[in-house]
């Protein structure tokens, strides 16, 4: 995981669980969604017009799930962004457990995302100012 800086805990919960006792994989996609807006604060900030005029929506997510998560382990979600498109970027991210001080890849996958425009309902360029965050970020 050392191409990743990014690195957001996740909080398991009874809920998350299924008959097969595991965490059923519908859950996933909420951790990564959770660790997704985390990245994002943490890189772009919480400016009200890139999050509410104008931010980013969900294109396409690919999930390879490699092993099963229990109710008392420790996860934590990695993200960096890969791509940075004109109007899309990828975001890769990777769940992990930690057992005995070492991390396990749970699952992993991408995740397109298209920089939109609420208020004129449209795709738009990424703004230039959250673009250099992303690229300052991810390169220093």
């Amino acid at each position: 995981m050392q191409n990743f800086k990014h690195k957001v805990p996740i909080q398991l919960r009874f809920k998350d669980i299924d008959k097969m006792g595991h965490v059923n994989n519908a859950n996933y996609l909420t951790y990564i969604e959770l660790a997704r807006v985390k990245y994002f604060e943490d890189v772009v900030g919480t400016d009200k017009k890139w999050s509410q005029q104008v931010g980013i929506i969900l294109a396409r997510i690919e999930i390879d799930y490699k092993a099963p998560v229990f109710l008392h382990d420790t996860i934590f979600v990695y993200t960096r962004c890969s791509r940075i498109g004109n109007k899309s970027l990828t975001l890769d991210w990777a769940i992990v457990r930690e057992k005995q001080n070492q991390e396990e890849v749970v699952a992993q996958g991408n995740a397109v995302l298209v920089c939109y425009d609420y208020t004129h309902e449209e795709t738009i360029p990424i703004p230039e100012e959250q673009r250099k965050a992303i690229e300052r970020f991810e390169n220093g």
